[in-house]
């Protein structure tokens, strides 16, 4: 058995689980992708217009190769062999080739002129949504070693700090949307809604430089730990505080905030979830345990910042909400790869099988399904908070649900519409992440392509029942009086959404009065995005997937 990831953040986060170094294609302890680890030569290939060798004639030959033992994959020796760039090169070219989604719309241009890094980045399709949104969003790579300590052990270098993103260019706005528990952030007293001034001397709003931009973010992606970067933050009241962040390897609690609110519908759990990566098995299953002992009849799950993970987890998760009962036998989810594979799966080789709803907690260090049974709650109504974050496994668990005819009642805003998935893939010290499947519920719909919207009255079926709110900057998460909880306890007692909801994710009171000092200039440079689907570092990266062991 072999899971694999679908692309949130964390991160994907979601966010996110395994896989990396070793040659692996996703999986927690190695194992060789289709092809083998490499039987070509050292000798730097040609690109031919139009041909494809097989990937195994260039994989693992690096131009820089690592040595001595993985300690993510049994501490085995690194494949890696010398090559060059152009091995790395091609041995991409023809791995996607093979597995990408949309591999007809690949251009195929000569890659002698690209660094490896450019010539992946170009390796998507060009192609555009309904919406005019690019299809592809979702393609990125990541250090392997990082991405293991993260998807493995949920642990990061950093300050412990989950942004909401509105602007990366002038007039930038990043607010915090939560620190992690025991972080420097959050030691600090960072708080909710906190607003970046200045990073280092550097004004974070209107700084139009290279320089000034370069400085920032040094600041906001430290390289290693204990490095130190000044802050000046103003706080939603209007204080404004200065500070010293040292960075941290971080460990993510993916799982927060679990409560039982009383309310006149009855009891209503809360939980906070933000990433479904492997650390999130058991707090799951402890926050389940504890709802079904208190007997809610409601219950709330706070995805608004849950970037994906594993889809393998995003299907424990919705049978522990459900149960056989609502089940019936139905599964989770279905992969469709490219027209190349239409029976079979092109990573692992395997005959193409549905995704069911996990009725047993797995081992994800050795990819095998226990015979411990999880807990279920039986509930036929599941209250999700989201926003433009919720992403990859957590788009799957509303579809999943919903293929089960179970009533999703979502409240927020449009989610950020990934209905697809990949294999992490390590060459050389990177692990690469490109599209290969899309999934469908078990009533064959997968069409969300431009997110899932709150509406009273749905119409279409990209459409979700439930109400659009404003993400609430001035109350911690799992506060009742917290806009989107209170939102859905509202509609849990009531039947509908309350008078005040908003479509506006941008809450006005919540600007600085220099965020509006200089237009808005697009041609000043940008600073990283920390929940961008390609340049994200964190544990929410945009990754799920599960093959069925």
């Amino acid at each position: 058995m072999k899971f694999q990831f679908w692309l949130s953040l964390v991160a994907a986060v979601s966010m996110t689980a395994c896989g990396g170094g070793g040659g692996s294609s996703g999986a927690s302890t190695g194992g060789s992708s289709t092809g083998g680890t490499g039987s070509g030569s050292a000798t730097a290939p040609v690109w031919t217009a139009g041909v494809y060798n097989s990937e195994s004639q260039y994989k693992d030959y690096c131009a820089n190769p690592r040595s001595g033992a993985d300690p993510y994959n049994s501490n085995q020796p690194y494949p890696d062999k010398a090559g060059s760039a152009m091995h790395e090169k091609m041995w991409l070219r023809s791995w996607s080739n093979r597995t990408y989604l949309w591999y007809r719309e690949l251009p195929d241009r000569d890659p002698a002129s690209y660094t490896v890094a450019a010539y992946f980045a170009q390796l998507k399709t060009e192609q555009s949504t309904a919406s005019s949104a690019a299809k592809d969003q979702f393609h990125f790579t990541q250090d392997t070693a990082s991405y293991n300590q993260q998807t493995q052990s949920g642990v990061s270098s950093g300050y412990g700090i989950e942004w909401s993103v509105q602007s990366t260019t002038v007039p930038r706005w990043f607010q915090v949307a939560y620190t992690e528990p025991n972080s420097p952030a959050s030691n600090a007293m960072v708080k909710r809604g906190d607003i970046i001034l200045e990073i280092d001397g550097v004004d974070f709003i209107n700084d139009p430089s290279q320089a000034g931009v370069n400085t920032l973010n040094a600041g906001l992606f430290p390289a290693a730990s204990g490095e130190r970067h000044q802050f000046k933050f103003r706080r939603t009241d209007g204080t404004e505080y200065s500070l010293t962040l040292t960075a941290a390897n971080v460990a993510s609690s993916p799982v927060q905030n679990v409560k039982v609110l009383n309310t006149s519908a009855g009891k209503l759990g809360y939980m906070q979830f933000n990433s479904f990566i492997t650390p999130a098995q058991p707090q799951l299953i402890s926050a389940v345990q504890q709802f079904r002992d208190q007997a809610v009849s409601n219950l709330v799950i706070d995805l608004r910042y849950n970037g994906g993970g594993l889809l393998a987890l995003s299907s424990q998760l919705g049978y522990m909400l459900t149960g056989p009962n609502i089940i019936q036998n139905r599964y989770f989810e279905k992969m469709q790869f490219n027209d190349k594979y239409p029976n079979t799966n092109p990573v692992t080789g395997a005959s193409l099988a549905a995704t069911p709803f996990y009725s047993k907690q797995i081992n994800y260090e050795q990819n095998t399904l226990t015979s411990t049974s999880l807990p279920n709650l039986n509930l036929s109504r599941i209250f999700v908070l989201a926003t433009g974050n919720t992403c990859s496994a957590s788009e799957a668990l509303i579809n999943g649900l919903r293929g089960v005819d179970a009533e999703v009642i979502l409240i927020g805003d449009r989610t950020c519409g990934k209905p697809y998935g990949f294999y992490p893939e390590d060459n050389c010290g990177t692990t690469y992440f490109t599209i290969q499947f899309s999934g469908i519920n078990a009533k064959g719909f997968g069409d969300y392509a431009d997110g899932f919207v709150p509406t009273p009255a749905p119409q279409f079926d990209d459409q979700v029942k439930g109400c659009a709110v404003a993400d609430d900057f001035s109350h911690a998460l799992g506060d009742p009086a917290e806009a989107l909880l209170a939102s859905a306890v509202e509609y849990a007692q009531s039947g509908s959404c309350p008078v005040s909801a908003s479509s506006s994710t941008d809450n006005p009171s919540l600007r600085s009065d220099s965020r509006s000092a200089v237009p808005a200039l697009l041609s000043t440079p940008a600073v990283r995005n920390p929940n961008d689907r390609v340049l994200n570092q964190s544990i929410r990266s945009p990754i799920h997937e599960q093959e069925q062991p």
